[in-house]
């Protein structure tokens, strides 16, 4: 560590801030699509309504028996199969990143919808509520709130997760520091540069969650 070169995170500090800001997009975009998309699929399989339900249930099942970096395979090359086109990288990651992601969405959600007391739906019900508008004004308010800190530490792993991307030549932030650390043949700057940006934005999320529980007990 003696010869340690600031100079050559400095001097590729635009390089990786790109990296970075694509890392940040695909996170940010992922989470969205994934907590719609949960949502949907929780709500699927708690209706009571068979077909859905089986659906739903499979679903979350089979995706979450399944590695994350053989879903973005699948993703980048049959997507342009089934359209007929090509999609680009960005596209075929970011569409496996939500349909994984809303597979653990799912569950999460699911849990919060049940932990919302049953007294609250039946008094909807009787005052003549659908099982859809119970859960829009009645039930999800209550359970995102509940369900805050565990979405953030959720959207945390899918931070890390976005180093996987580098498979379908993305170039995230851990592949633009790889890419700089083999061309300027400074390994040890590069990796424990990236390693301090990873701990820095994962533990102030961290924090976060923290602050949220001790908000919800307090």
């Amino acid at each position: 560590m003696s010869d340690f070169d600031l100079s050559v995170i400095i001097d590729n500090l635009p390089f990786l801030w790109d990296g970075l800001q694509l890392s940040l997009l695909l996170t940010g975009l992922a989470i969205v699509g994934g907590i719609i998309f949960g949502t949907l699929l929780a709500l699927m399989r708690l209706s009571g309504i068979l077909p859905l339900s089986l659906f739903a249930a499979g679903y979350v099942n089979l995706i979450r028996s399944i590695p994350l970096i053989l879903v973005i395979f699948w993703f980048y090359f049959l997507v342009p199969l089934a359209l007929g086109r090509p999609i680009g990288s960005f596209y075929s990651a970011l569409i496996a990143f939500v349909l994984f992601e809303a597979a653990y969405y799912s569950e999460i959600i699911r849990a919060g919808i049940q932990s919302v007391r049953k007294g609250q739906v039946q008094a909807g019900q009787a005052t003549g509520l659908s099982y859809w508008q119970i859960q829009r004004y009645i039930v999800l308010p209550q359970a995102f709130r509940n369900m805050i800190p565990i979405l953030v530490t959720q959207g945390i792993i899918l931070f890390q997760d976005t180093s996987l991307v580098f498979v379908v030549s993305l170039r995230d932030f851990m592949t633009v520091s790889s890419i700089v650390a083999r061309t300027e043949g400074r390994l040890v700057e590069m990796y424990v540069f990236a390693a301090l940006v990873y701990f820095v934005i994962c533990f102030a999320g961290s924090l976060f969650v923290r602050r949220l529980q001790k908000a919800r007990t307090a």
